[in-house]
């Protein structure tokens, strides 16, 4: 006859009266694990800061979905503004825009994480000139177009 399985053992309760030192591990735990992409490296940093960093990548995100976002409306809504392949281009660059910002947030969260956790600096990035250089020269055309072709 089959043993049924034994339940995991569950961490002691805390007695009342002691002070709560953080949340109870279960035997499995592994303190030193850190986030997906980023396990058992260096010391966990303080959450403040890891908060942060995931505002951050949250940021970065939003501002993917935006350009997303504008490159359907400049196909979609915008059909007077400017001739079909200018307008298609727009729309491209902003899609592909967006597309390549957010792999790119990812990435840049875990070298973050990474480089809190060893005590490294944080490593700089060239996306954010690109991405204001390109924002800059997406509207410069907008306005190019608007004053231009639009009447």
């Amino acid at each position: 006859m089959p043993q049924p399985e034994e339940e995991p053992a569950r961490p002691p309760a805390r007695p009342a009266g002691e002070p709560d030192d953080g949340p109870r591990r279960g035997p499995d735990d592994d303190p030193d694990d850190g986030p997906a992409g980023v396990p058992g490296v260096g010391q966990e940093p303080d959450y403040r800061f890891t908060l942060a960093n995931e505002r951050t990548f949250l940021a970065w995100i939003r501002t993917a979905l935006g350009l997303l976002a504008g490159g359907i409306a400049v196909d979609q809504l915008t059909p007077d503004v400017a001739p079909a392949p200018l307008r298609v281009t727009l729309a491209v660059v902003c899609a592909l825009g967006g597309a390549v910002l957010g792999a790119t947030a990812y990435r840049r969260w875990t070298k973050v994480e990474t480089a809190m956790r060893t005590g490294a600096p944080l490593p700089r990035t060239p996306t954010l000139l690109v991405l204001s250089v390109g924002v800059a020269l997406i509207a410069a055309v907008f306005c190019g177009l608007i004053i231009g072709y639009g009447g």
